[in-house]
């Protein structure tokens, strides 16, 4: 058990492990061999400023490689732990809850599959699941090969600035001596840009970067073997189409269904109180309703009384108006 323990701790960790290690051996042997050569000094230097786009882009790499290391790291805990859940359980007992991360995402198409009564390609399903590993890893590899061909441009380029200021120098030879001196430092420093982006290019990319990413394909590939297992040894009575599946298959049915029965039951009985509330509330609306009829007949009188209040008032009204208008007027005074 101890032994199988720590198996399961080096799949999980390999690939972080690896990592720290090859990162410390690269940090160590740069300060072992560089350190005493001023190499920074050359760097600030550097007319060209090739060395700084160089040191850019690796450490750009390193950032990429170093978070697909931890995404690759969690996959394998993760992956580590739904074995352990199938070796007790099967398929069935491996409940994934999302599908942001990678082994989620293939538990969960492979669970889709077995559903729909198909039979999956197991390792055509993990190819696409863990293909965006495998294009971040491509991509730190491609950036070390760019970095060996910066390199090199960067040693045309100083070859170049060494021939320029050989030419001014030859130039001002007999007649000009700060001229001279400054075309020997500027072909001095041409070859200092020549050798140190070679060197920076080669190192960096040709080795560290490329490591690195033989380094994140052996984790994809570890986390690929973890899946197989799983699928082999674990849920293979689950994933071949056998009696047993099929049975397993109708009883998760069951229970489903079971579930949707329970729902349903408890809707009821949410519903049956529901209408004795409606009830009781309709009898208090009745009670209401038999109160309201012993004043209809008050409400009446109100409401007539108002409407032969409202017959008066315009009745007052139209008087009054007639009587200010010139016809009222000519009538009264015929009748002095």
């Amino acid at each position: 058990m101890a032994r199988r323990r720590q198996l399961v701790h080096e799949q999980t960790f390999r690939t972080i492990l690896l990592w720290l290690g090859w990162a410390s051996t690269a940090i160590a042997v740069y300060f072992v061999l560089y350190l005493d050569t001023d190499v920074w000094e050359h760097i600030k230097q550097d007319q060209s400023k090739i060395t700084w786009v160089i040191i850019g882009m690796f450490l750009l790499g390193l950032l990429i490689s170093l978070h697909l290391t931890l995404a690759i790291t969690n996959e394998a805990m993760q992956a580590v732990r739904f074995g352990d859940i199938a070796k007790k359980e099967s398929l069935h007992g491996v409940k994934p809850q999302s599908d942001f991360h990678a082994i989620q995402r293939f538990f969960l198409s492979l669970k889709d599959i077995l559903e729909k009564n198909a039979t999956p390609d197991i390792e055509s399903l993990i190819e696409v699941e863990l293909a965006d590993y495998r294009r971040k890893s491509h991509v730190v590899e491609v950036m070390g090969n760019l970095l060996i061909t910066l390199g090199l441009i960067g040693t045309v380029i100083g070859l170049t600035l060494t021939l320029t200021g050989l030419t001014t120098s030859l130039d001002a030879l007999g007649h000009d001596q700060s001229r001279l001196i400054d075309g020997l430092r500027r072909a001095m420093g041409g070859m200092g840009t020549a050798f140190y982006t070679t060197l920076l290019g080669s190192v960096l990319g040709g080795i560290l970067l490329r490591v690195f990413a033989l380094i994140t394909d052996g984790g994809i590939d570890n986390l690929t073997d973890i899946l197989k297992k799983i699928c082999m040894v674990y849920c293979a009575s689950d994933i071949k189409p056998t009696f047993e599946r099929d049975m397993r298959i109708i009883n998760a049915e069951i229970e489903r269904l079971g579930a949707n029965v329970r729902l349903l039951r408890e809707a009821l009985s949410d519903t049956r109180v529901a209408m004795h509330e409606f009830h009781d509330e309709a009898k208090k609306l009745n009670q209401l309703n038999d109160e309201d009829d012993r004043e209809k007949t008050l409400r009446d009188s109100v409401v007539l009384q108002m409407y032969y209040s409202d017959l008066l008032k315009n009745e007052i009204r139209m008087v009054n108006k007639i009587n200010r208008s010139w016809w009222g007027k000519l009538r009264r005074a015929l009748r002095n």
